[in-house]
C-alpha cells in the first residue's frame, strides 16, 4: 500500500506516483491513482485519544487490512495520559481598538488599571496586534510605533509580558469604516489593490476577498516597488530595531500573521463566520480564481502533463444547504479522492505551505539572536469534520480527509524552524454544534494537538468566543490536558480572547481569577484537569470591589 506525501507542489507529479516517505502514517490504497471511488469506512477517533492499534479479531488475534483492499482507518494516537501536570500560564488578548487608526492609545487611564487589575490576578501577560494598518499608514516604509511603544511600556510598569502579533491582515469583523472594529490595510496597499483586483483572493463567482494578499503574488513587486513578502520582512524588521531593549524580557513571543484573522489557511469563508461556533456550517469556496492563482495551477498541470487540470478549480463544490453528500466533489465518493482531485488539492495546500515557509523563514532571520519566540497560528475549522471529505478544511487549504492528516505538514515547516502552534477551539464542545452537520471541535483540536505533540511543538491554546462561563472554562482546562499531560516536554500556554468589560463584571472576574490561577500553577492544574472547575483552591484572589473599579474606569471614558 502507498502514501500521499505533504510535499510542495514541485513535487505533484512524484507524489502521483506515490513513493513511500519516511515518518508517513497516511494511508491510500494504490487504486487510488485511478479515477475509480470506492466507499470509506468512517473514521472512528477514541474520545480518550490513547494510542490505536490494529483490530482484534473474533477470537483475539490482531486482523491486518493492508492487503485487503479495505480502505484503512486514519487514527490520531496520543500517548496515554500520565499523572505529571505542567503549568499553562495565561495571557490576555488586548481589545482589537487598544491603538487607534490615527496612532494613538485608546482609554489609557482605563488600560493601565486594567493591566494592573490582570497582573494582580496572576495573568502572564498580554496579547497586542500590531496592525499593519495602522504602523505604516503614512506611506511604504514609513512606520509609527509610538503607540505601541507606549502599551509596551505600560506592561513592563505592571510586570506584565507581552505577545506581539504581526498583523498583516485586514479586520473585517466591523460593517466598515467608522466601526471600532474595523482595521485596513495601509491607505497605500488599498490603493494598489483598487489598481490590481487580482492582489486580492478570489473564488469561482468571482467574489472577492480583502482580507489578506493573495499568496499567490507573494514574489511579485506590487506594493510600490516590493512583493508582499519584502513589505512583511521590513514590517518585522522595523519592529525589530525599534523594541530591541524590549525583546526577550518583555516582549517574549512574536506571532507571525500568515493569512485572514493571522491564520495560516485561505479566506474560504469570511472570518465572522469562523468564529461563532452556532454559526450554520459551509462547504465553503476555493479562493485559486485570482490571475496569480490559476498561473500556478496551469503551470503545475503543464508540468505534469495534463494541461487541462491547469483551467479553474474543481466543478461540483456547492451545495445551497451546505451538504457536501450533494456535491460531486465533496461526497464520500466524490471526485475529491481521484486523480484530478489529489492533484489539485497538493496544489492548493502546497501553496498555503510555501507561503507559510517564506514567512517562517522571514521571520527567523529578523528575529534571529532576540531571545523571542516566533509562533504562527491554525485554523481549527470543525465544520464537517466527520465526512469522509472534510470539505471545509480542504477549501481553507488543509489536505485533510478521512485518509490523509492534512496538519502534520504544517507541524513539521513549524519545527524546521523551531516555533512554536496557536489554535483555537479550546473552549468548545461537541455538544454545542449542531449535529446534523458532523461537525467536532472537539475531535479538529485533538488531531491538532496530536500534530504538534508529534513535532515536539510549543502550543499556545485559544478560545474561540469571548465568554466567562463555567462550562466554557472548564471546556479549556480539559483541550489544555490533551496536551499537558505526559512525556510531552515543550511548552503550553493559553490565550484569552479577549478583554473587555464584561470581563471586569465582579461575577465574571472571581470566576475568571480562578481559572488563572488554575492554569498557572501546576499542581492546581492538573487537579482541576482531573475533577473539573469545581476544584476551589486556597488562594487569594483580586477582590471584586478592584474589579468592579476597573469597570467604572472603563464605563466612564
Amino acid at each position: 500500500m502507498a502514501s500521499i506525501s505533504s510535499a510542495p507542489p514541485s513535487s505533484i507529479a512524484s507524489n502521483l506516483r506515490r513513493t513511500r516517505r519516511p515518518h508517513a502514517p497516511l494511508l491510500l490504497p494504490s487504486s487510488l491513482r485511478l479515477a475509480p471511488h470506492r466507499p470509506f469506512r468512517r473514521l472512528s477517533i477514541s474520545a480518550r485519544f490513547h494510542s490505536s492499534k490494529a483490530s482484534s479479531g473474533p477470537n483475539g488475534s490482531h486482523e491486518d487490512h493492508s492487503s485487503s483492499g479495505e480502505e484503512e482507518e486514519l487514527h490520531h494516537a496520543l500517548p496515554p495520559p500520565q499523572t505529571s501536570g505542567k503549568a499553562a500560564p495565561v495571557f490576555v488578548t488586548l481589545p482589537i481598538d487598544a491603538v487607534t487608526l490615527a496612532g494613538q492609545m485608546t482609554r489609557r487611564k482605563a488600560m493601565g488599571a486594567s493591566l494592573m487589575a490582570l497582573a494582580n490576578a496572576g495573568v502572564e501577560g498580554i496579547t497586542v496586534e500590531f496592525w499593519w494598518g495602522i504602523v505604516e499608514r503614512d506611506g511604504p516604509g514609513v512606520y509609527d510605533w509610538s503607540a505601541y511603544l507606549d502599551l509596551v511600556t505600560l506592561a513592563e510598569s505592571r510586570r506584565l509580558k507581552v505577545r506581539a502579533i504581526m498583523a498583516f491582515h485586514q479586520c473585517g469583523t466591523g460593517p466598515g469604516p467608522g466601526h471600532p472594529c474595523w482595521i485596513p490595510f495601509p491607505q497605500w496597499v488599498c490603493e494598489e489593490m483598487d489598481k490590481e483586483p487580482d492582489l486580492a483572493y478570489s473564488d469561482k463567482y468571482g467574489r472577492r476577498n480583502k482580507e489578506y494578499i493573495s499568496l499567490g503574488c507573494d514574489m511579485l513587486p506590487f506594493l510600490r516597488g516590493r512583493t508582499p513578502i519584502q513589505a512583511y520582512s521590513d514590517f518585522m524588521r522595523s519592529f525589530r530595531d525599534t523594541f530591541r531593549d524590549f525583546l526577550g524580557v518583555i516582549i517574549t513571543e512574536i506571532q507571525v500573521g500568515m493569512g485572514p484573522a493571522g491564520e495560516l489557511r485561505y479566506p474560504s469563508c469570511p472570518t465572522e463566520k469562523l468564529i461563532r461556533p452556532g454559526n450554520e456550517p459551509e462547504l465553503g469556496e476555493f479562493q485559486s480564481y485570482d490571475k496569480f492563482m490559476q498561473a500556478s495551477l496551469n503551470a503545475s498541470a503543464r508540468k505534469l502533463g495534463v494541461h487541462q487540470w491547469g483551467h479553474g478549480g474543481p466543478l461540483g463544490t456547492t451545495d445551497v444547504m451546505h451538504n457536501p453528500e450533494r456535491t460531486s466533489f465533496f461526497k464520500s465518493d466524490g471526485s475529491w479522492n481521484s486523480a484530478y482531485g489529489q492533484f489539485f488539492l497538493e496544489w492548493y495546500s502546497g501553496m498555503l505551505l510555501r507561503h507559510g515557509e517564506r514567512l517562517c523563514l522571514t521571520a527567523n532571520a529578523v528575529f534571529w539572536g532576540t531571545g523571542v519566540k516566533i509562533s504562527a497560528k491554525v485554523a481549527a475549522i470543525h465544520w464537517h469534520y466527520g465526512t469522509c471529505s472534510h470539505p471545509s478544511e480542504l477549501t481553507a487549504g488543509y489536505y485533510n480527509t478521512l485518509t490523509r492528516d492534512g496538519y502534520l505538514p504544517i507541524a513539521q515547516l513549524f519545527s524546521r524552524y523551531s516555533m512554536a502552534l496557536c489554535c483555537t477551539c479550546f473552549d468548545v464542545r461537541d455538544t454545542e454544534i449542531q449535529s446534523e452537520s458532523k461537525s467536532s471541535p472537539e475531535g479538529c483540536l485533538r488531531q491538532l494537538v496530536h500534530a504538534a505533540r508529534m513535532y515536539n511543538l510549543s502550543l499556545c491554546g485559544e478560545n474561540s468566543v469571548t465568554r466567562l462561563d463555567d462550562e466554557s472554562l472548564k471546556q479549556v482546562i480539559k483541550s489544555c490536558r490533551l496536551y499537558s499531560t505526559g512525556s510531552n516536554k515543550s511548552s503550553l500556554s493559553f490565550n484569552f480572547v479577549r478583554m473587555n468589560r464584561d470581563l471586569f463584571d465582579p461575577y465574571n472576574w472571581n470566576r475568571f481569577t480562578r481559572f488563572v490561577k488554575q492554569m498557572s500553577d501546576a499542581r492546581t492544574f492538573q487537579a482541576a484537569a482531573m475533577l473539573g472547575l469545581s476544584y476551589r483552591p486556597n488562594g487569594r484572589y483580586l477582590s471584586s470591589l478592584a474589579a468592579d473599579e476597573v469597570g467604572r474606569v472603563i464605563t466612564c471614558l
